[in-house]
């Protein structure tokens, strides 16, 4: 058996998956169907359903808004396993979520006087550099609220695996960041990092004087009476925090002691249940009222809100960035919305300004580790709330793909003793013997292409600093990457000397 049979097509696979990636990345719009403003909550919760089946998702809590009113709350599942029905007071991890209530904070700030978005951020964090001076000079808050500071997504990621739990976390890794190159002009266009909220958490805390978690706790989290909402893990599960799960192969598994990087808390670590978050929708939709309290003016809501930069990634447009918050159009629609992911929870909440509407559904697993899943199914329901029907999914052959990993360590197996047969046989029988340059060709240098890919992804994967990262939020393919790339890198120059050993014999 040739080996390279085996591998090519899985390869190609893999290929595919980055090309459907790059065509579909982008939310669908959704079928034109006349748009009412409202959605039967059945048919949400059918949606919901459907969904947790699909992506095998043990338990969900939801939230809808209309106005200034909680009209729909469900749970779905079970919050951990063999228990209780996830209910709206159910504590989950809220992921990049997190980034909305930053920036809020730094909006309350802006109002009291004590933050300019325009002004750099060096006028609060004197020490902050990156590797560009000048560039670290022309970086201002607005530019950390709206991704366009320049810096690039990829060490945003790695920060997620930062496991440093002292109190300091968030300042060492800002800190850390002297040496790292941006990869376009300030300002120029939205590169969705986790970095960027980091700081704006330092900002909160050197313009108010408090610690963020202190902050939020203050002056949003007891205003909007979110009084099972957290920024310690601890504490959330003295509370009944639902339990996370994280998908090996395609199926859930518990995943209760992760620990937490604490340093990310601004970007995307808080926690919160669906009733909670309800009531920051409610103050998002209602100028910043909920109840007798006013977290913002109506103003400052509206520009966390404005979408001023177009996303591109890929070539394609993922709606336009504003702080916190991506506005997206659902037909003739105008949504806001965000999703939010850590390793065993996601999360998707959504407006519809237009209708007064706003929906919120925390997962206590995270589907693949791969965040347009969480956005294609929290989309599908931000359709049904404006009233149209959701596109059928694109992604779902990617937990085929999940599944299908164990194949690549599998097909390695049979590559080897497909490889020392063919060399037997050649050893019993030399008139089997192909041609020189055929045995260079074929049997040489083409098998080299997928095994030395497979080890490069390993390199790749470790010298970027993303090993970690992919490891806390995709362990299967961590584990496939680590044990087949290595193997692979390996068996490319094992299997090239034994062939080149067997053309030195007589």
């Amino acid at each position: 058996m040739n080996i390279k049979r085996l591998f090519w097509p899985f390869l190609l696979l893999f290929a595919a998956v980055v090309a459907i990636r790059r065509l579909f990345g982008s939310h669908s719009s959704a079928s034109e169907a006349p748009a009412s403003g409202s959605a039967p909550f059945d048919a949400i919760d059918a949606y919901i359903e459907q969904q947790m089946r699909r992506l095998h998702i043990p338990g969900a809590s939801l939230a809808i808004v209309e106005g200034d009113k909680i009209v729909h709350q469900c749970g779905f599942g079970r919050a951990r396993p063999g228990g209780e029905v996830p209910t709206s007071q159910t504590p989950f991890f809220i992921g990049s979520l997190t980034k909305s209530v930053t920036a809020t904070a730094v909006m309350q700030l802006v109002e009291a006087g004590k933050v300019e978005l325009d002004a750099p951020v060096q006028r609060y964090l004197p020490w902050f550099r990156v590797a560009d001076p000048q560039a670290s000079a022309r970086m201002t808050v607005r530019h950390l609220l709206n991704q366009t500071s320049g810096l690039p997504s990829l060490p945003g990621f790695a920060a997620l695996a930062d496991l440093d739990d002292r109190p300091d976390a968030t300042e060492r890794q800002v800190r850390a960041l002297s040496k790292l190159k941006i990869t376009h002009p300030v300002g120029s266009v939205v590169q969705y990092c986790n970095l960027n909220y980091m700081i704006l958490g330092l900002i909160v805390e050197v313009a108010s004087g408090e610690p963020y978690a202190g902050y939020i706790q203050n002056h949003i989290f007891e205003p909007l009476r979110m009084g099972h909402s957290y920024t310690s893990k601890a504490v959330a599960k003295q509370d009944g925090l639902a339990m996370g799960h994280r998908h090996w192969f395609g199926y859930p598994f518990p995943a209760p002691n992760l620990r937490v990087p604490r340093g990310a808390l601004p970007a995307g670590q808080l926690i919160s249940c669906a009733e909670d978050m309800a009531h920051y929708l409610i103050a998002h939709l209602n100028g910043g009222h909920f109840g007798d309290a006013q977290i913002l003016s109506g103003a400052g809501i509206d520009e966390l809100h404005r979408g001023t930069v177009d996303w591109i990634e890929f070539g394609t447009s993922r709606g336009r960035s504003g702080m916190g918050w991506f506005n997206i159009d659902v037909g003739p629609t105008r949504t806001l919305s965000h999703a939010g992911n850590v390793p065993d929870f996601s999360a998707f909440m959504a407006l519809v300004p237009e209708y007064k509407t706003g929906v919120v559904i925390l997962f206590n697993a995270d589907p693949y580790g791969l965040p347009m899943i969480t956005e294609e199914v929290g989309m599908g329901l931000t359709v049904l709330l404006a009233g149209q029907q959701p596109p059928p999914a694109r992604l779902d052959f990617i937990q085929w793909i999940m599944r299908l990993l164990p194949l690549i360590p599998l097909l390695q197996v049979v590559g080897v003793l497909a490889t020392l047969r063919t060399l037997r046989r050649w050893d019993r029988h030399p008139g089997l013997w192909p041609s020189t340059g055929r045995i260079w060709g074929e049997r040489i240098l083409l098998p080299l292409i997928p095994n030395l890919s497979l080890a490069a992804v390993v390199v790749y994967l470790q010298s970027s600093g993303l090993l970690p990262f992919v490891h806390e939020f995709m362990p299967d393919l961590s584990w496939i990457a680590r044990i087949s790339g290595g193997f692979a890198g390996i068996w490319a120059f094992l299997r090239t000397g034994l062939i080149l050993r067997a053309l030195r014999k007589p």
